[in-house]
């Protein structure tokens, strides 16, 4: 028994020293030690963060261009419709084609340049004679009943600018006898449309309108 009980008492007194001093400390490295120059880790406060860099921040989308604006319309006008054939041959250098079209209408006119009555058939016709002569194409003899019979009238317009603009033309080239007068009066006009217009179209539609007194280049109704 004795032999027994000091072999159970080596037992607990081996048991202790090995789990006392048998068992090795762990040898894993502090946190800090695993990091690279932990000496130079430097901790900051959220206020002192530098802002992010334009690199990290989302790119702005670029603006989204709408659809391209559909081509134009516009029309010339508006013209006798004797007038209106030399409208359109002032139009052909563009090479328009089916572009171009006519839309007819009736307007009122306020004012025309006219050449006062002449007295008599004979009298009219000699004073058409003159205006031949001089280049003058567009003309008409009133022949109504009336106190105009047998005056000579040379254009209808819808404003006095555009029946000025008549008359100066046509003191330009000799005619000293024309004047503007009141008259009220629907007139058949004509104007010529032309569908598809770019920039550079208007441009030289533009140019061509210019050149003719009186006429007028605006969008298609």
């Amino acid at each position: 028994m004795r032999a027994l009980f000091l072999a159970l008492v080596f037992a607990n007194l081996a048991l202790y020293a090995w789990s006392r001093y048998g068992v090795p400390e762990d040898t894993a490295p502090a946190p800090l030690s695993r990091q690279i120059a932990p000496d130079k880790l430097k901790i900051v406060a959220p206020a002192n963060l530098p802002p992010p860099s334009s690199a990290t921040k989302p790119a702005a989308s670029a603006p989204v261009s709408g659809p391209a604006a559909p081509a134009a319309c516009l029309e010339w006008g508006s013209f006798n419709v004797a007038d209106a054939p030399r409208a359109e041959q002032a139009l052909e250098p563009l090479g328009l084609g089916a572009r171009l079209a006519q839309r007819r209408s009736e307007e009122q006119a306020g004012w025309w340049v006219y050449i006062p009555p002449q007295g008599t058939r004979q009298g009219a016709l000699r004073k058409a004679a003159e205006l031949k002569q001089l280049g003058v194409e567009e003309y008409f003899v009133v022949q109504e009943e009336g106190d105009l019979r047998w005056a000579l009238s040379l254009g209808v317009f819808r404003t006095e600018e555009a029946a000025q603009a008549r008359l100066a033309a046509l003191r330009a080239q000799g005619v000293r006898s024309a004047r503007i007068g009141a008259r009220e009066t629907l007139v058949p006009k004509v104007w010529l449309q032309v569908k598809g217009v770019d920039a550079p179209l208007q441009l030289r539609l533009k140019e061509i309108a210019r050149q003719v007194e009186g006429s007028e280049l605006k969008d298609c109704p």
